[in-house]
């Protein structure tokens, strides 16, 4: 089975898993998520290979870190995920990118993730479930933070941490590329609370699908 095949069928059972275990309709789940009741269908028969702005929405709905949704190998405890298994889920034409490093329950998602801005660019991010806390760490250039209107600039070596229930934007306004570590904290989901979906930078439901995901190993 090749890895692409591998992901839509570890997708199509975890997605059905998780909503059978919150106790989920698939009408539920697909209002509480924003996509069609047509899509999930067609990713819990692994017929389809959404885009990982789905993917996103699906796991904040489930209340599970896009790595659950993603994983095809549970057991140890300590998972070591290769660097050249982080799995690139954003990236622009002028070399920004986003990359999944790790994540885990804990209760809630908990996601790392590395970030490189080029020179000029951006990326915009609507308001994430209430509760949300995003930390970041500049390994280099600067980056500028613009939270609920207001701009912060977060130079190499410096951190910041902020609630993400309100719109945000990373960007490069410098003349040089921006690298970054971000941490993302969600907090669990209840089967009756409302849910506000993180979006990703490409919300489409359809395109292509990303790397295959990290694997777990014994160290």
């Amino acid at each position: 089975m090749s890895d692409l095949d591998l992901l839509t069928q570890c997708l199509a059972r975890n997605v059905k898993r998780w909503r059978t275990e919150r106790g989920f309709t698939l009408d539920a789940l697909a209002a509480r998520a924003g996509v069609s009741r047509g899509m999930l269908i067609q990713i819990e028969q692994a017929r389809t290979n959404p885009s990982i702005g789905t993917v996103v929405k699906i796991g904040d709905a489930l209340g599970v870190s896009v790595p659950t949704l993603l994983d095809y190998e549970r057991g140890p405890r300590v998972r070591i995920v290769p660097a050249d298994q982080a799995v690139r889920l954003w990236h622009t034409e002028g070399g920004s990118y986003s990359r999944l490093l790790a994540g885990t329950e804990a209760p809630g998602p908990l996601e790392m993730w590395d970030w490189r801005l080029m020179p000029g660019e951006s990326s915009d991010s609507d308001p994430h479930p209430a509760g949300t806390v995003e930390l970041v760490h500049v390994t280099s250039g600067e980056l500028t933070l613009t939270v609920d209107g207001a701009e912060h600039r977060v130079p190499a070596g410096a951190s910041a941490s902020f609630e993400a229930n309100t719109p945000h934007t990373y960007g490069n306004q410098g003349d040089v590329p921006m690298e970054m570590i971000m941490t993302v904290s969600v907090p669990p989901v209840h089967r009756d609370a409302p849910v506000t979906v993180r979006p990703c930078a490409h919300p489409s439901e359809t395109s292509t699908t990303p790397p295959p995901p990290p694997t777990a190993s014994t160290s």
